[in-house]
């Protein structure tokens, strides 16, 4: 199947004010509780890649994470705003690469790469059930 939608160069961005649950004092009581975490960057480049994504497919198709990678540069606390900005990079047909920034008011904060599969989601819920009933 072809997916027309996904085009190298395309980007999107979110805005997000950092919260006290978006900090690394929910990972551990130290002293850096009141910055901005590195899994909390993972999640907002996973959210900001999949609202990019998922408008560009047909019906019936997702895309799912297979890999995430950061490099968290600079703090940010909390208060700040912080832009996240995706782009696609490569597309083989099945497998999005795509860049991250991320951008507080005082500049750059974290950068990375993400690669995006796209699924039927039909075979996908197969897939999830069979694993289900293999655990239960």
């Amino acid at each position: 199947m072809k997916f027309p939608g996904i085009l190298i160069g395309d980007s999107h961005s979110i805005t997000r004010t950092v919260e006290q649950s978006d900090t690394a004092g929910n990972y551990w009581d130290s002293d850096v509780g009141q910055l901005l975490s590195t899994p909390s960057i993972v999640s907002m480049m996973i959210e900001a890649s999949a609202r990019m994504v998922h408008p560009k497919l047909p019906d019936g198709f997702i895309s799912v994470g297979k890999s995430a990678e950061v490099v968290h540069e600079h703090p940010s606390v909390v208060g700040a705003v912080v832009t996240m900005t995706v782009s696609i990079e490569s597309f083989d047909g099945y497998h999005i690469g795509i860049a991250m920034q991320a951008h507080d008011n005082n500049g750059l904060i974290a950068r990375g790469a993400h690669v995006r599969s796209i699924v039927n989601a039909h075979w996908l819920q197969v897939k999830i059930s069979n694993r289900i009933n293999k655990t239960l």
